[in-house]
């Protein structure tokens, strides 16, 4: 366990960050004195030093500090521009060449998913959704594979913040249905979207997994018109799609 004096005020502050990225929860003041072990003074500076900057937000019981958008940004700027970028692009090129059809790269940011990366198709027919596109977490396959691994208490609190909004006529507005349907994710591996985002557009996601982990990292998705490719012809391409996201959670380090 590090100290307070093992390093500069500036840098004290990125571990603390650091520290509160890696819960899968809100913390209270004296969660993070126990989680660092640094004097409740120091800690109560340094998160109020975040708060102002927004890099952190209280939760609505004014206690618990939970990641502002400005830090999710600076994630997902991250992982989109670092300099494993070109290498998970030729992945992303070479899957697209494979199965045909359009495929994307995203990251969970708040209780939205974000395109980190994306290939398109060669067919004039397809949906373009550019690198910095957000799309809802409950009707996208993406979206639903995030919500999928997290905690139990996670999920919870995620679901409990968002209205459940239908998007089209297969989107899934009951939390019971929807709740069942990820728990399926999460034992099969995989998950869909059978037209409940866009009409007629379908989507299979795969978990880009951090090495070494089961943490989900990123999402891998295949993308197509379901005039082309039906949603049983995209399952049948997950083999490739687990092979790709492999090779992806190689480039994350």
């Amino acid at each position: 366990m590090s100290t307070e004096t093992d390093s500069s005020p500036g840098l004290r502050l990125m571990e603390l960050l650091e520290r509160i990225t890696r819960t899968d929860q809100p913390l209270a003041l004296p969660d993070m004195v126990t989680l660092t072990g640094w004097p409740k003074p120091t800690v109560h500076r340094m998160l109020s030093q975040l708060e102002h900057g927004g890099w952190l937000v209280r939760e609505p019981d004014g206690r618990r500090y939970a990641m502002a958008s400005r830090l999710l940004r600076l994630a997902e700027a991250a992982l989109s521009n670092s300099t494993q970028q070109g290498v998970r692009h030729a992945v992303l090129r070479q899957l697209v060449a494979e199965v045909g059809e359009s495929c994307n790269l995203t990251a969970l940011s708040g209780a939205e998913v974000v395109y980190l990366d994306r290939v398109e198709s060669a067919f004039p027919l397809r949906l373009e959704l550019r690198p910095g596109t957000r799309v809802p977490a409950h009707c996208s396959a993406s979206g639903k594979l995030f919500l999928a691994w997290m905690s139990a208490r996670q999920r919870r609190a995620v679901l409990d913040g968002l209205t459940l909004t239908r998007y089209t006529a297969s989107t899934l507005t009951q939390r019971e249905a929807l709740d069942a349907q990820l728990d399926a994710i999460r034992r099969d591996g995989h998950a869909v979207d059978a037209e409940e985002f866009v009409e007629g557009l379908v989507c299979v996601a795969v978990p880009v997994f951090a090495p070494g982990q089961r943490t989900v990292r990123c999402a891998l998705a295949l993308q197509a018109p379901a005039a082309r490719m039906s949603l049983a012809q995209a399952r049948l391409q997950l083999p490739r799609l687990e092979a790709a996201a492999q090779a992806l959670a190689r480039t994350l380090g």
